[in-house]
């Protein structure tokens, strides 16, 4: 199988079995030229395929309605396409070298399995101010020695490495992209779905984010390598209410700190290991840290092997998923509902992680697949410590008009073992105020212990 890689602005052909790079320093003033040229502001390709099948990247994201706000439904731009065609198990070796290894199994492991392919929009943009970061982080980023692994260095306000060298830079775009500076989100919930087909709220609540990697008032110099804070506050359901959960995550994964909040105990109790295979608190155990949002962890546990670009399809521009107003109408059985999943043929990155001599994790292996205009992945496959595919987790990606940002709105898992699975957060609770907004009003001091202590007892 041939893979194809933006190298520099060259178009390069390479193996899988040759397609091991090693790290690179910083990109000179005429590589970062092509930021303004053949390539996007943030790395991506900016013309489309041979076949048009891809269109031409041209920034315009996505218009939203006059006067909209996040206390309206989000509403489908793209409602009236319908299907360009269907996948299933019966027809997938047709288009099995666009497919995940993980998808490939969904397909074969259930008849009523479907992909819907839809026409490709490249709607993935992000403010000017982002991308006048990310070509000065183009000459200035480079990988640094960390405690445990390598760490960028040199870089802010923007992807680290658009035109990443090693799988490890591809990586790092992902966990340092711009998913604006302050947002909240209310309304989520999260499900799990048993392998006998019992339906599962697992949490409800709400989140708070800020982004100091993107403070308008930071810079490189500045930046501490805290790049991420969160706070979750449950209220459902009753067995999680009152429960929260303050992350603050570093570069360097030995100084990321994360608190939970038990109402049970009435006290603050700081996690020893919020990182890889550590189950995550506010997911009742069931989906581990570096399993958020496709990959959410720090990256040290694994050696990554940047295996090339492909033409891939993957969920993309997923508002359907945001439409109806019970989240039960997105779990049929076994899957998410196919006709409110949204796929489109892209360009990704393909990383493979292996883990470390040393080191322990339930997946030693796994297989990411990363967007090139959002450097958001998108899919990834897991294989448990016997080989056996065991996990693909999946993102569903949304580009927020009125933000300029994209990023995941839902993402989970499919356990293809157990035959159980887990998706969240999912925004369709009845009512007007749904989902994702930009906030201004949130402050350092909102992610601490205490802050949520006194969250949660108000």
């Amino acid at each position: 199988m041939k893979l194809q890689r933006l190298f520099l602005g060259a178009a390069l052909t390479l193996s899988v079995a040759a397609a091991t790079l090693p790290a690179f320093a910083a990109a000179t003033e005429k590589e970062a030229r092509q930021l303004q040229t053949i390539l996007t502001p943030l790395g991506g390709e900016r013309s489309g395929n041979k076949d048009g099948t891809i269109p031409e990247w041209k920034g315009e994201g996505v218009a939203m309605p006059p006067g909209f706000t996040n206390a309206q439904r989000r509403p489908d731009p793209f409602a009236a396409e319908k299907p360009l065609y269907s996948i299933t198990g019966a027809n997938m070796a047709q288009y099995a070298d666009k497919l995940s290894d993980g998808q490939k199994a969904m397909l074969k492991r259930y008849p009523a399995y479907r992909i819907d392919v839809y026409p490709t929009h490249r709607t993935a943009v992000a403010p000017q101010w982002v991308y006048d970061n990310t070509f000065k982080n183009a000459t200035r980023a480079k990988l640094v020695d960390g405690t445990n692994y390598p760490i960028p260095s040199g870089a802010f306000g923007g992807p680290p490495f658009p035109i990443p060298q090693s799988g490890l830079e591809v990586m790092w775009n992902h966990l340092l992209r711009y998913t604006g500076i302050q947002t909240r989100a209310s309304n989520g919930q999260t499900w799990m779905i048993t392998a006998d087909g019992k339906k599962v709220m697992v949490v409800k609540g709400e989140q708070h984010n800020m982004s100091p990697y993107y403070d308008p008032n930071g810079s490189a110099e500045k930046f501490d390598g805290v790049y991420w804070q969160t706070r979750v506050l449950n209220d459902g359901p009753p067995i999680r209410a009152g429960e929260a959960l303050v992350g603050r995550l570093h570069v360097d994964d030995t100084k990321t700190n994360t608190w939970v909040y038990l109402t049970g105990q009435r006290r603050v109790r700081k996690l020893p290991n919020p990182n890889g295979d550590t189950p995550l608190p506010t997911s009742a155990g069931l989906i581990s840290f570096d399993e958020v949002s496709v990959f959410g962890a720090g990256p040290g546990l694994y050696d990554w092997k940047l295996v090339g670009k492909k033409e891939m399809l993957v969920p993309y521009n997923t508002y359907k998923m945001l439409q109806p107003d019970n989240p039960e109408t997105l779990m049929t059985g076994p899957f998410l509902n196919p006709d409110y999943v949204r796929w489109e043929l892209h360009r990704v990155w393909v990383v493979e992680a292996t883990l470390k001599a040393g080191k322990r994790h339930t997946s030693p292996r796994s297989v990411y697949y990363v967007d090139e205009d959002s450097w958001l992945a998108l899919l990834g496959d897991r294989w448990d410590v016997n080989g056996q595919l065991w996990r693909t987790v999946y993102g569903m990606p949304i580009t927020y008009g009125e933000m300029s940002m994209t990023d995941i709105v839902t993402f989970g898992y499919y356990d293809l073992v157990s035959g159980a699975w887990y998706a969240g957060p999912f925004m369709n609770a009845p009512g007007p105020t749904i989902g994702v907004g930009a906030s201004t009003d949130l402050k350092e001091g909102d992610f601490t212990p205490d802050a949520m202590v006194g969250n949660q007892l108000r």
